[in-house]
């Protein structure tokens, strides 16, 4: 069994690949908690883990007879910083132990600081994944057991970086363009159900969200921004799945 989280396709794909060759069913984080049927492929959000998966963990209850291989495997841009030792820390409340830690790079989306706007080179990066995803893959199935991934950050720049990310996720500086169309589809697709339709226009009526982004990179109008630094960096969806 698989519990993934994916905002703009990255981890979604990734776990696809990972359940067609290992045979393991695949439950979405986003579902299970707008459902209530809460039971790992995750980003890095600022060198964590995003809000919407902490959240997740702490409800989740897991009852096994016999201990289960559990791994943990993260994409990300820059660096993965401590988020395994996060969620090393949430299973081991759980009475589980994460016994392998793996790691992808892929498109990072997070554009309020890294440009997404080149398509050619958001192909090369998705294409470049595809060798460590079935690396990855590999060590799976083999249930490997270990450290296999080699881009952590220092745990006390992890510990600065994830003390912003309380404060960003203000849903306060999301901003909706003329351009809207009054789709609803960010409203629908919001794994945090923090946005609603007012007027044929999107609003934010919860204060926070998980701050994935996903309706700004899967706005059809590319009219949704994020504090006034994202209109020039561009969308990005992984073309290797739907969401």
């Amino acid at each position: 069994m698989i519990f993934y989280f994916s905002a703009t396709g990255n981890n979604k794909y990734l776990a696809e690949r990972i359940a067609a060759a290992t045979g393991d069913d695949l439950i979405s984080i986003a579902e299970c908690v707008k459902s209530g049927r809460y039971g790992f492929v995750t980003p890095t959000y600022f060198w964590g883990l995003p809000s919407i998966v902490c959240d997740f963990l702490g409800k989740l209850a897991l009852s096994f007879e016999e201990t289960p291989y559990v791994y943990h495997v993260l994409t990300f841009g820059s660096s993965t910083g401590s988020a395994h030792r996060d969620m090393a820390k949430l299973l081991a409340a759980k009475g589980l132990s994460l016994q392998g830690r793996f790691a992808v790079r892929m498109v990072d989306t997070w554009t309020p600081m890294f440009d997404c706007f080149d398509a050619e080179k958001n192909r090369r990066d998705t294409e470049a994944a595809e060798p460590e995803i079935d690396t990855v893959i590999g060590q799976i199935k083999a249930k490997a057991v270990g450290e296999f991934n080699r881009h952590k950050g220092f745990s006390l720049i992890s510990s600065m970086v994830q003390k912003e990310y309380e404060g960003k996720r203000a849903t306060k500086y999301f901003s909706v363009q003329e351009s809207c169309v009054g789709c609803g589809l960010c409203a629908k697709q919001c794994p945090m159900e923090a946005i609603t339709m007012q007027n044929g226009k999107p609003t934010w009526t919860k204060e926070k969200c998980a701050l994935c982004l996903g309706c700004l990179h899967r706005c059809p109008k590319f009219a949704i921004q994020y504090a006034g630094k994202t209109e020039g960096r561009g969308q990005f969806v992984n073309p290797n799945t739907t969401l």
